[in-house]
């Protein structure tokens, strides 16, 4: 439903309704709002104007004689109308910036920023946060190691271009002596550093369908060693989610942004679920700029009972995307400010390299999503 189709009061009348009905989590009635709308016309024009916005499918009135609560197309036009008024212009992400560095430090893993990332978007929103780090197989492949462990089991030590760092534990049925190891790595190094991980993993498959005619040992080893390395990569979650709590005290004190528990529990379902998470969201991510989803405005019926706000960050080299997932009665003003700030902020860490400098891998941990 096109919001053009209102007056400059209706969609005034319109924005008061959702906030109010935000605030309470009531049906609102044209009393209301003729109390503390300061629209300076009387109740019975509100209530035509209501009736009206009703029959456009901008409202709903759950019981005949009750107020009347926003529809999803109500909610994208107050939405519209935040975005259009510009309530995002002009905020500084510097204030942001300090508390993602303070919490992080100032040149940590990537994977460990976007944790901190999470953990802001959801204090501030008060909504379920995340941050979606940049694809595995859009990274460019800097480096890999082998690191003997015990018996035929290896530490495979897989380094990115901007310093992130992938480790996965390999059993390789025999012990393998360390200098073939280094040699192995050494080879694979040379002929594969700079290249996108999808590249590098199409051209390891590739070389691997011609290992019958391969007469040497150790390019065969280097290679099956790789391709065990980086088809575990295929199976990384890179997504960081927290504040699912949250939204379980807002459902207990009722207040604004409150679920019921039917919703909640689908939701938090689906943050457990972190491939179907990541799965639904990579739809939106390669919008340009800041992005709202509405309830029945997801392709996923998974989403239809909640809001997306989300915004990208960094460049093509280095970029993911950070925000906020919740009710569709969320505070969308606060809600699209801090993601607009965030997102900004983690731009310009990317962009200065405070966030990319190379970690020190760690032998026998492992990262999100092995």
């Amino acid at each position: 439903m096109a919001s053009t189709v209102l007056s400059d009061r209706s969609r005034r009348i319109l924005a008061a309704l959702v906030a109010e009905h935000v605030d309470t989590g009531e049906p609102v009635a044209s009393q209301a709002l003729a109390e503390r709308g300061g629209f300076g016309v009387s109740s019975a024009t509100l209530r035509n104007e209501l009736a009206r916005l009703e029959e456009l499918g901008f409202l709903h009135q759950p019981h005949t004689s009750a107020g009347r609560v926003p529809t999803d197309a109500g909610y994208r036009c107050y939405v519209d109308l935040l975005l259009a008024a510009g309530r995002r212009a002009g905020r500084p992400a510097i204030t942001v910036q300090a508390q993602l560095v303070a919490r992080a430090g100032n040149a940590p893993l990537m994977d460990d920023a976007l944790e901190s990332v999470s953990h802001v978007l959801s204090s501030a929103s008060h909504l379920v946060g995340f941050a979606l780090a940049p694809p595995a197989d859009a990274a460019a492949f800097h480096q890999i190691d082998f690191v003997p462990l015990s018996g035929a089991r290896l530490l495979v030590v897989v380094v990115e271009h901007g310093g992130r760092v992938i480790n996965k534990v390999i059993d390789t049925g025999e012990p393998i002596d360390p200098v073939q190891l280094r040699e192995a790595a050494n080879y694979l190094n040379a002929s594969f550093s700079g290249l996108p991980l999808s590249d590098v993993r199409a051209a390891v498959a590739e070389r691997l369908a011609w290992e019958r005619s391969l007469y040497d040992e150790l390019l065969q080893r280097a290679l099956r060693l790789a391709r065990a390395a980086l088809d575990a990569l295929e199976s990384r979650v890179p997504i960081y989610v927290e504040g699912a709590s949250s939204l379980v005290w807002a459902a207990g004190q009722g207040s604004a942004g409150s679920v019921s528990m039917s919703t909640l529990k689908a939701l938090l379902e689906l943050v457990e679920e972190k491939h179907r998470l990541v799965r639904i969201l990579n739809e939106y991510i390669d919008r340009p700029g800041l992005t709202v989803v509405i309830g029945a405005e997801h392709v996923s019926p998974d989403l239809r009972e909640f809001s997306l706000v989300a915004a990208p960050f960094g460049d093509s080299r280095c970029g993911g995307a950070v925000g906020v997932l919740g009710p569709t009665r969320m505070r969308y003003s606060n809600a699209i400010a801090v993601v607009d700030r965030v997102a900004a902020a983690v731009s310009r860490l990317v962009a200065e390299g405070r966030w990319t400098g190379p970690a020190r891998p760690r032998a026998g941990t492992a990262r999100d999503g092995w």
